[in-house]
């Protein structure tokens, strides 16, 4: 008779002593795709809305569409807040001149201009509450946190208050998006609800 070997746990699932760090992502084997690092423990993501895919998406295209040669934009990647800290925004826009290596797997977050993240109902207190927070302290100048209402995106939009080193509001936009920084921008929010595409005429 046959005995089965024993499943063996990956090493993510049991966290050192004083938790895991910003390199730790970097080296850990099968990690989840998306995984981030919020205060030395590992925050795996969960199977994504569509209203949070086509948000991204179209924040992604729309700001590589208007931002100024000195900023790009860029998905889904990492940047670096602290040894215990790599979050993982949505959206992150960046200064040009940092050139990234193909093999580069995170930001340096002074480099950071924008960060946005699209709040999902799992992540809901940490795109509230702990990220912004944590953007803030490293002084990243601009945050959106982009809501589902109904089945409508509400953006809201923070600045960092220099006096006060946290973010402040500077407006909630529902049908229509007006901002001047960090570079202009005019958007129709109602394009991130899906509709039905008309059929090809015959």
């Amino acid at each position: 008779m046959s005995i089965e070997p024993e499943a063996t746990e990956p090493r993510w699932a049991v966290p050192p002593v004083g938790g895991w760090t910003a390199d730790d992502l970097d080296t850990l084997p099968n990690l989840p795709p998306h995984t981030e690092l919020i205060d030395g423990s590992l925050v795996f993501v969960s199977p994504q809305t569509f209203f949070h895919s086509w948000a991204v998406d179209f924040f992604t295209w729309q700001l590589r569409s208007l931002a100024p040669p000195d900023l790009q934009v860029v998905r889904e990647f990492t940047i670096d807040i602290d040894r215990y800290n790599r979050p993982e925004p949505d959206v992150i826009v960046f200064d040009s001149e940092v050139v990234p290596d193909p093999d580069q797997t995170r930001f340096p977050a002074e480099s950071v201009r924008l960060a946005i993240e699209v709040v999902s109902p799992e992540s809901r207190s940490r795109d509230r509450e702990t990220k912004p927070v944590k953007y803030a302290r490293v002084k990243i100048p601009h945050f959106w946190r982009v809501e589902n209402h109904d089945g409508r995106a509400v953006v809201y939009v923070f600045e960092l208050e220099p006096a006060t080193g946290a973010y402040t509001s500077t407006g909630i936009f529902h049908d229509r998006m007006k901002v001047s920084v960090p570079f202009p921008v005019d958007l129709d929010l109602t394009a991130i609800t899906p509709r039905r595409r008309a059929a090809d005429p015959q």
